[in-house]
């Protein structure tokens, strides 16, 4: 195994098969990977601040088998920051990826996908954001899911609430809506997003489903209202996806996202790792009002 040892704000890491193809059929090694986090850090570190972290990680590259892992490797280094949750009536030592360092020390692990929760580890009832998984059902595709965020977008405007949008790095797209308030539960906040999600299925129902069955989301977009709970995590933005390609789950303004629902080519909203960081280092973090903008939810 061959092995390189770096300095990374003072810390010693030992980085393992930097040669290793984790993305064999696009030819994007292990150090890629790590370069690309070490280039997206600066954006991607904030949205992970202080959230359990779930690593999703593929040791032998995106095309043999993957395991999660909620638990924070026992074999980790001393400085690297963790949380003690309840999971499954039981409680967990969690990874915290605060820093570079911890966050090189992860993607060495072959973490490609980065899944955190909504609430913070320290307040694990309180989420920071309501988020909108819009999801494609078969015959339907990412350019539905667009039309659906649109909608979405302008109900919630209606109702003076601003929402952001990101590609899911996979076939849909998440449409959050900060909130960054200690008063908000995921009981409220799983009660709204599925109040919405019922009311969009009502006036379009040709194209939205907020039921959960499979066999109601042929040609439709299902909006998975459930993903408000403690239990559950999302890809972080600016996080990699295990695919074919090295794509990534990345933000998209609004006015862009409607340029690209009209130009009706669904290639076009899939980014790739060096179209993410040219972008981050030209426009910085689209999603940065995600963590700071407060706003309150409306009484349905």
């Amino acid at each position: 195994m061959s092995k390189k040892i770096v300095e990374t704000a003072g810390r010693k890491l030992s980085l393992s098969n930097l040669k290793k193809d984790l993305y064999p059929s696009y030819g994007f090694t292990k150090a890629h990977v790590l370069e690309y986090y070490r280039r997206a850090a600066d954006f991607i570190l904030p949205h992970l601040k202080d959230r359990a972290l779930t690593l999703k990680r593929y040791p032998d590259g995106t095309e043999k088998d993957f395991f999660f892992e909620k638990r924070c490797p026992s074999y980790r280094p001393a400085w690297v920051k963790t949380a003690e949750v309840h999971h499954k009536e039981e409680r967990m030592t969690v990874c915290l990826v605060n820093d570079l360092e911890t966050l090189i020390w992860v993607e060495n692990l072959a973490s490609l996908e980065l899944h955190v929760p909504l609430a913070r580890a320290g307040s694990p009832e309180t989420p920071d954001s309501i988020v909108f998984d819009l999801d494609p059902g078969d015959q339907a595709n990412i350019l539905d899911c667009s039309k659906v965020a649109l909608i979405l977008r302008d109900l919630l405007m209606q109702m003076q609430i601003e929402s952001y949008a990101k590609t899911s790095g996979k076939k849909g797209l998440h449409v959050y809506v900060p909130l960054n308030r200690k008063e908000a539960t995921f009981v409220d906040t799983k009660r709204f997003s599925k109040a919405v999600a019922e009311v969009l299925q009502r006036n379009y129902p040709e194209l939205v489903t907020a039921k959960m069955a499979k066999e109601q989301r042929t040609k439709k977009v299902f909006i998975n209202w459930s993903q408000n709970d403690p239990s559950k995590t999302m890809i972080c933005v600016y996080s990699l996806r295990a695919r074919e390609k090295p794509v990534v789950s990345f933000p998209l303004e609004w006015e862009e996202l409607e340029i690209l629902d009209k130009q009706g080519d669904p290639d076009k909203m899939v980014l790739m790792h060096s179209d993410a960081v040219n972008r981050l280092e030209k426009n910085g973090d689209l999603f940065r009002e995600v963590l700071t903008k407060k706003q309150k939810l409306p009484h349905l």
